[in-house]
């Protein structure tokens, strides 16, 4: 039976990346040591694929998007380039996608271009790269939710995939890729509100407490001033690996532009 590995909770903010923060490298010192701590984590635990939660990928209104393409190719460029491809798990993809249409969960499975072969290629978004930079190199599947659903929807997504993953075999690693609070700073393009820090608080709190599921109970309008962009791949994330069957360590939290960075490790128990 398949299981997962290892997961994490990570940030994707390109200046991560060393060679895109040539001008402050130490900008966000402390977030690329923990991403390094999780690369060799989840390096360690060898696994045959890693699935990305992405709020940044394709995005289908009212649907989950699965990627379903021979691979995906990504570029960044942020004071320096990073180029990046990764072969899909397609057979991974599509069984998540056809265990969540079983359970009557809005899914599109999706492609570019030609059915098969290299051509296939979807755009791999910086949600999927920033942190696929720290990680091993092996077979990926991104999916990305949709708020147009319900949160509820999410927790029953991190199901679907649960049971896509046990049946396949497989030793597969999982990233929910989120960062928090985009309103810390009156000069960043959301401007400033105070619900940021509070949200981003209440956040580190409950993944101290393993309690990722609670970020389902933040009130609309609170996520609206605090605009994070977490809580939906969190969710997912909590639906694949129950509470019971996991662990959650905090590796570090930071601010130092207008969105908050937090680094976890979530471990299975089971």
């Amino acid at each position: 039976m398949g299981s997962f590995v290892f997961a994490c909770l990570t940030p994707h903010g390109s200046q991560i990346i060393e060679e895109l923060s040539p001008s402050n490298p130490n900008l966000m010192a402390k977030t690329r040591q923990s991403m390094e701590q999780l690369g060799r984590e989840m390096a360690a635990a060898n696994p045959d694929a890693i699935v990305v939660l992405t709020p940044h990928g394709l995005r289908v209104e009212g649907q989950f998007s699965v990627s379903d393409a021979y691979r995906m190719f990504g570029e960044l460029q942020d004071g320096g380039v990073v180029r990046m491809e990764k072969r899909i798990d397609r057979d991974l993809a599509r069984a998540i996608t056809q265990a969540a249409t079983s359970r009557e969960i809005p899914v599109a499975a999706v492609g570019y271009a030609t059915a098969d072969g290299p051509m296939s290629c979807l755009p791999m978004d910086w949600g999927v790269m920033v942190p696929l930079f720290f990680m091993p190199d092996v077979p990926v599947v991104a999916i990305c939710p949709s708020r147009a659903l319900s949160y509820a929807d999410h927790l029953r997504m991190g199901e679907a995939l649960r049971a896509a993953v046990e049946a396949s075999g497989k030793r597969i690693g999982l990233i929910a890729s989120c960062d928090w609070a985009h309103a810390h700073q009156a000069e960043g393009p959301y401007g400033y509100h105070p619900a940021a820090a509070e949200l981003d608080a209440q956040v580190v709190e409950l993944v101290k407490e393993n309690r990722l599921e609670g970020v389902a109970d933040f009130d609309s309008a609170f996520v609206e001033n605090a605009k994070p962009d977490g809580i939906w791949q969190t969710l997912i994330l909590a639906g694949a690996i129950p509470h019971a069957e996991r662990t959650a360590e905090l590796l570090s939290y930071e601010v130092p532009t207008y969105f908050g960075l937090l680094c976890a490790a979530v471990r299975p128990t089971a």
